[in-house]
């Protein structure tokens, strides 16, 4: 797992909205592109559980379980989870309607990357947000040159972008504004220090590591069965 400090974390989400735009004009690396991000689509249905700003969600709204995950697109920990454990619990739980999935975001270094990925992942309304952030995680090997840009702009064409509504959408001032408000509600909120971090039916998955699949198993276990009890008691 990625940890960071509480302080240094308030400090990442704090430069934020002043970071974010110079960091993701040198990325872009284009003229003022005339085009501008689209409109966001219309609202996800309602949901029995509590929202944060700018949540992200797959799967039933309703669904007995809610399972949140604080990622970072720069976070190896993150790209390993994606790759090895993901696949099957989405599989397993968010495709039958078991779990209702929640990704939230949190930077870690090189936070400006990170925020640049999220926010292309929400460009056009954040209908592409989650192939884009797999295809983010993906990338990460490639990224020894240092030369990131390609990359994105390449994630962000096989996703329906051209590259100026890439350009715009990563120096969006207004985007990286809202940005900046997920970041303090992971750290004052939710008291997050590191990626990836697991809440189930609001309940910390705790421990030092990468949850394995059997862990969240267990977790999701008993999350059921204190709902179905819930349930019972309630005479629903």
């Amino acid at each position: 797992m990625t940890t960071l400090s509480r302080r240094v974390l308030m400090a990442s989400a704090l430069a934020t909205a002043a970071s974010v735009g110079p960091f993701a004009r040198a990325l872009a690396a284009a003229p003022k592109p005339t085009s501008k991000p689209a409109a966001a689509p219309a609202k996800a249905p309602r949901s029995r559980w509590a929202a944060a700003p700018g949540d992200m969600n797959l799967g039933d709204p309703n669904a007995p379980v809610h399972v949140v995950e604080y990622l970072s697109l720069t976070c190896s920990h993150c790209a390993s989870f994606n790759a090895e454990v993901y696949p099957t619990f989405k599989a397993r739980y968010i495709d039958t309607g078991r779990v209702y999935y929640t990704a939230r975001e949190l930077l870690t270094a090189p936070t400006q990357v990170a925020a640049a990925g999220f926010l292309m992942a929400r460009c056009n309304g954040g209908g592409r947000y989650f192939p884009i952030i797999d295809q983010v995680f993906k990338s990460q090997a490639r990224w020894q040159s240092g030369n990131i840009k390609p990359i994105f702009v390449e994630i962000a064409k096989a996703n329906g972008l051209t590259e100026d509504q890439f350009a715009a959408c990563i120096t969006d001032e207004k985007a990286g504004q809202a940005l900046e408000g997920r970041l303090k509600y992971a750290v004052e909120t939710d008291h997050v220090t590191g990626t990836p971090t697991f809440f189930v039916n609001g309940v910390l998955v705790k421990g030092d590591h990468v949850p394995t699949l059997e862990e969240l198993d267990a977790a999701i276990a008993e999350a059921a069965r204190g709902a179905g009890r819930a349930k019972t008691k309630g005479g629903r």
